[in-house]
């Protein structure tokens, strides 16, 4: 095993839930009659809801404060996260196997605690994990290089050695920004962006599975 110390994303990564993440976002938006360009989950997905919501107020000019937004997020996605939004193909087939052979593993995702820690309790994956860490706990976002080493720091180890798994293209950039070493992940809605992703990763996945072969 090449690797033995992983730090996983959480929504396209290790959950099918993008298009519930960006129903949520667009709802959002499109209720409050806010236009946006065709890159708009690209560029908050690694915000969180907290950098989600400045960038609404901020870039957008959206007239709700940053605690409604927030509020407003979590209330429309709770539903999904705690009752419909399964782990996507081979991912707690792989992580057990990993954990089998001596692997550690690490949650970091933009999502808050609210509907990261339900989700994965009700999907059995909790407790696969040593860590599990939302953005909110660094009081930074994803798109923040500094929030890696954090990362790196609390787990121990050098932050070469560490692969981080992300299906979005400006986070695996982020990572990989600060030698983290780079897994790009699949998914249907970052399929547009797979080729400039591979640019820029160590390695690349269409299938949790293929980690194995790692």
């Amino acid at each position: 095993m090449k690797y033995n110390t992983y730090l996983f994303d959480f929504d396209g990564t290790l959950v099918d839930s993008m298009p519930a993440y960006i129903a949520v976002m667009l709802r959002i938006l499109d209720e409050n009659n806010i236009g946006y360009e065709n890159d708009i989950i690209k560029i908050i997905t690694p915000l969180g809801y907290l950098g989600a919501a400045k960038y609404y107020i901020q870039q957008l000019g959206i007239g709700m404060t940053e605690d409604k937004l927030i509020e407003t997020m979590n209330q429309y996605a709770y539903n999904e996260y705690a009752h419909n939004i399964q782990a996507k193909p081979n991912v707690i087939e792989t992580l057990k196997k990993l954990k089998e052979q001596g692997a550690d593993l690490y949650v970091l995702t933009a999502s808050p605690h609210s509907v990261l820690d339900v989700c994965l309790k009700r999907l059995g994956m909790f407790d696969l994990f040593t860590f599990i860490w939302s953005c909110d706990d660094f009081g930074t976002t994803k798109a923040d290089p500094e929030i890696y080493k954090m990362a790196a720091e609390k787990i121990g180890k050098p932050i070469e050695d560490i692969l981080f798994l992300d299906d979005n293209y400006n986070a695996d950039k982020t990572a990989a920004s600060v030698n983290m070493k780079v897994c790009g992940v699949y998914d249907r809605s970052s399929e547009e962006y797979t080729e400039e992703i591979k640019r820029i990763s160590d390695h690349y996945i269409y299938d949790f599975s293929e980690l194995l072969d790692l």
